[in-house]
């Protein structure tokens, strides 16, 4: 169910860079959720939210703390949460509404979230072979690299390669991967804190 929370934050850097239209009629369970988080993001502070991995870490613990009122939608909508495609589109309209809405704080967070980041850090390239996917709040995708080590990257929005990744991925095991990722600080909703970690963005199998 929480995977769902990666595609509504990537979903919000999609919208600030397009514009989509909107005509459907909005749905009693999608009105709900919509005026739940647009109130519990403006009874937030944001005056001090500066960066965009801020930003994301906020939104994204806001609809953490709405999974009920998701889950309420996605099964008025009759979408499965494992429907990576289903949620993502969701996701985009759920910040859709937001932004028809002009939702304060989260045109201030939306600003954020789709421009560039000067704090973040440099990305990284590490060539190893893919292991598994482990979701422990959000989804990681895990490798070995040349050492035997086991390193873990954060997936938490769309990148260059993730169609890849999004089926089983059963036949990728022991397959030479190069993940580029960039160090961010995220709220982790199953830690219940906020973790530096390595978020992918980009993969490519080499073989």
């Amino acid at each position: 169910m929480k995977k769902a929370l990666l595609l509504f934050v990537a979903a919000v850097t999609f919208l600030t860079t397009r514009t989509v239209a909107q005509t459907k009629e909005i749905s009693p369970a999608e009105r709900k959720i919509t005026d739940s988080v647009c109130v519990a993001l403006n009874k937030l502070d944001v005056s001090n939210v500066k960066t965009k991995k801020d930003a994301i870490a906020v939104y994204t613990e806001c609809i953490s703390r709405k999974v009920d009122l998701l889950q309420e939608w996605a099964t008025e909508q009759g979408i499965d949460f494992a429907d990576t495609e289903a949620m993502r589109a969701i996701g985009i309209k759920l910040a859709q509404n937001l932004m028809k809405e002009n939702c304060t704080n989260f045109m201030k967070l939306a600003t954020k979230m789709g421009g560039k980041d000067d704090e973040e850090g440099a990305v990284e390239n590490i060539t190893g072979t893919f292991k598994r996917i482990d979701n422990r709040g959000f989804n990681y995708i895990v490798l070995n690299d040349a050492a035997g080590r086991e390193k873990s990257f954060l997936w938490l929005r769309q990148f260059p390669g993730s169609e890849t990744f999004s089926g089983p991925t059963s036949k990728l095991i022991g397959k030479k991967i190069k993940v580029s990722s960039q160090e961010i600080e995220v709220y982790l909703p199953a830690a219940k804190g906020y973790y530096k970690v390595k978020e992918i963005t980009g993969i490519k199998v080499i073989n």
